[in-house]
Order: C-alpha cells, then sequence, then structure tokens
C-alpha cells in the first residue's frame, strides 16, 4: 500500500431507517483452524488482531480483494463498537486490572484493562487459544523436535489434532468475575508483543512461521547437537510475552499456582534459547530477563507458602532465588551486579519481613530466657535454664 496515501474520505451519514449496530457485542470466532485462530468465544475475532503471519492487519480470507484493491481501504465493520465494555471498566495506570470472566462458551478467561482497549486471555494453555502444530505451545514443539533430532529420528513429532469440538476443562475460583489492581511491573518487553486476544488493542502476530519447520542443521541433529534458527527464537520470544502478560494478571489476582506454572514455564524457554540457539545473540538476547522471572517465581512461591501458612517454605523459597540470582550475575560475570539488583532487593524485603513470622526454636527461646533471668539477677532461673539447655546439646 503506498506510503502517501490521500486521507480517508469522511463517512456519509445513515441513510434513513438505518437499523442501529448492537451494543457492542461479544464476537465469535468463525474460523476453527487451531495453527491460525483462538478458541471459540475469542475476543480476537473482532478485528483488532491480525491473524498469525498476517502483517497487514487484514483477515486472511480478504488478501485477494486486498491485492486487487491496493492503495483502498477496507470498509468499516458495523457493530464491533467496544466503547460500552471499555465505559464500564474504567483504566486506572497506577495499577494492574485484572479480572476473570466467563465468555460466550461458558469457559474463563483473564482480562486486563490496557488503556487502549482489553486483553483477553485464556486461562491455561497458551494465553491466545491456540495450538500451534497441535502442541500446546512453541516450547512444546521444539523441545519435541530437539528430543527426537538426539535420539536420531526424523519422524513428526506432532500429535493427533485435537477435535475443534473439545474444550479443556473449566478451573478456577468459584467467582470468575472477581477484578483486582496491582502495581505495575517493570519487566521490559522484548522486541515481540504479545497475541493474546485482545479488544480495542492490536498486538503483534503470534510467530513467524505458524507451520513450523524442523529445527535447522540436521547434520547437526545426527549428532544430537540440533539448532534452534533465529526465526524459531524469535518466535518463542513474541510466544513468551504472552505467558509474561498472563502471569503478571495472575499475581494480580493472587492465582499464585497459576503464576509459578507461567513463569517456570518461561524459564524453560530462556534454557532452550541459551542451550539451542544457532546465533549467539539469541542464546544472550532473553537472559537479561532471568533475574525478573526468577524474583517473580519466587514471590509467588512465598505468597502461596504464606497462604499455606508456611513462613519457613516461604523463606527456603526466597533463599534459593536469591542463589540462583547470584549464580547468574556470576555467570554472567557480573558478581558485583547481586547486591545492587532490583530483584534481589525485592526478595531481600521480602524475606526480612518473613523472619519475624518464624516459630521459635526452643533453645532461642531458652536463650533469650536465660538472658532475662541474669538481667533481672534471677540466679536460681538461670541455673535451672542453663541445666535445660546443657540437656538439649546432648
Amino acid at each position: 500500500m503506498p506510503a502517501n496515501r490521500p486521507p480517508k474520505p469522511p463517512k456519509p451519514p445513515e441513510q434513513p431507517g438505518t437499523p442501529e449496530p448492537p451494543d457492542a457485542p461479544e464476537p465469535r470466532d468463525s474460523k476453527t483452524t487451531p495453527e491460525s485462530q483462538a478458541a471459540p468465544g475469542s475476543a480476537s475475532s473482532a478485528g483488532s488482531v491480525p491473524s498469525p503471519g498476517d502483517r497487514t492487519g487484514v483477515p486472511a480470507d480478504a488478501d485477494n480483494e486486498h491485492d486487487s484493491h491496493e492503495g483502498e481501504d477496507p470498509e468499516p465493520v458495523r457493530g464491533a463498537d467496544i466503547s460500552k465494555i471499555l465505559e464500564a471498566w474504567s483504566y486506572n495506570p497506577d495499577q494492574i486490572n485484572a479480572r476473570r470472566i466467563i465468555a460466550d462458551d461458558g469457559d474463563e478467561r483473564i482480562q486486563v484493562r490496557l488503556d487502549l482497549g482489553i486483553l483477553q486471555m485464556h486461562i491455561t494453555g497458551r494465553p491466545d487459544g491456540t495450538r500451534p502444530m497441535g502442541f500446546e505451545s512453541l516450547l512444546e514443539y521444539f523441545e519435541a523436535k530437539l528430543d527426537d533430532a538426539r535420539e536420531g529420528g526424523g519422524k513428526d513429532p506432532r500429535p493427533p489434532r485435537r477435535p475443534e469440538t473439545q474444550r479443556p476443562e473449566k478451573q478456577g475460583p468459584e467467582n470468575p468475575t472477581r477484578e483486582t489492581g496491582e502495581s505495575p511491573s517493570d519487566e521490559p518487553d522484548d522486541d515481540g508483543t504479545a497475541d493474546s486476544e485482545a479488544v480495542g488493542h492490536g498486538v503483534g502476530d503470534t510467530e513467524h512461521h505458524p507451520d513450523a519447520e524442523p529445527i535447522s542443521g540436521s547434520d547437526d541433529a545426527k549428532e544430537g547437537t540440533a539448532r534452534l534458527s533465529s526465526d524459531d527464537c524469535q518466535s518463542l520470544r513474541e510466544e513468551a510475552v504472552q505467558y509474561y502478560h498472563r502471569y503478571v494478571a495472575m499475581m494480580a489476582l493472587g492465582d499464585y499456582y497459576a503464576v509459578i506454572r507461567d513463569t517456570t514455564r518461561n524459564l524453560r524457554v530462556l534454557d532452550l534459547c541459551r542451550d539451542h540457539a544457532e546465533d549467539e545473540s539469541d542464546r544472550e538476547f532473553l537472559e537479561q530477563f532471568r533475574p525478573y522471572i526468577l524474583m517473580v517465581r519466587a514471590r509467588a512461591l512465598a505468597s502461596q507458602a504464606i497462604t499455606d501458612n508456611e513462613p519457613k517454605a516461604a523463606l527456603h523459597a526466597i533463599d534459593e532465588a536469591l542463589e540462583a540470582l547470584k549464580s547468574h550475575f556470576e555467570m554472567e560475570d557480573e558478581p558485583n551486579a547481586f547486591d545492587m539488583s532490583g530483584e534481589v532487593q525485592m526478595l531481600r524485603s521480602m524475606r526480612d519481613s518473613l523472619v519475624p513470622k518464624l516459630p521459635i526454636s526452643p533453645m532461642a527461646e531458652l536463650r533469650a530466657r536465660l538472658a532475662k533471668a541474669i538481667e533481672t539477677e534471677n540466679y536460681e532461673l538461670a541455673a535451672i535454664l542453663r541445666d535445660e539447655m546443657k540437656q538439649m546439646k546432648e
């Protein structure tokens, strides 16, 4: 399309008798190809999100018509206005506004209010509801490819396609319309953007190649060292952004198990690219996000442990993450960055708040009582406490 096309002419007035468009209907998805469309009830069918691989914003079935009328704008869609939905849920820039909803297909979704619209995601599986090559996500697809390469096989690892009428089991709390808010996180997005279901907010393509070819490097594959191409890594990064949006929303909703699930999954993406990317830049690119993901995962683990009244388990989760962060900065040859890291400071602050909640050990309690007895010159009690401490050591 020419870059300097003439301005779009004003919309002609409606003819008398033209019916009013319906009030922001929930659009339904009429396409059923799992590699290119979200599940039924997807808000992405409203026309705000291009289908995977479509970089023009024009629906795939309109490509031929678009090519034959290059330079002309497509006709505006009637009945797709979402203004009333947005007005009913105001945007607060100081917090993450997330909620669970029941979609038209009866399944739950997660919604996040953005400045220009609403981001909508599935609560399990890939957030946009697609199954690339029949797998839950591209991560599982490439992991299967690598496993096959290690075994020296050449078979297609794709599982049988799931029937289109089959839906994932419903999960979630009893009240799926709960809304919440939390301070926004500072994880920087990479050069890809999420392709979850969006209303009034255009987001990027799902991946460069929805029908991915086998991993590059057939000679390497024979030796069990198959590599991910730059396009493979880019696709994995773009997909990881979808999971980032979801686990941030789940943290705001207090669904810590979902946060643990999605952050653990994204750490697998980092490991996969680091260990198998063909290009050095792809091996290194995602490592800048490892501290953030480790921190969020530790926060979720600790928060869930506190909810379960297990403060020791919460402390263990934080200490384990701090060790992982220390190892990361040492491997990055930046050991001094550990103490300066915002993620480390966040976890240390959380740890400090947990220590007073830990149960006092019997020995520590005896020491405290002994100190008080000596301070008040109650030497008889002090002698008894010393005997108890001696027996405990034995």
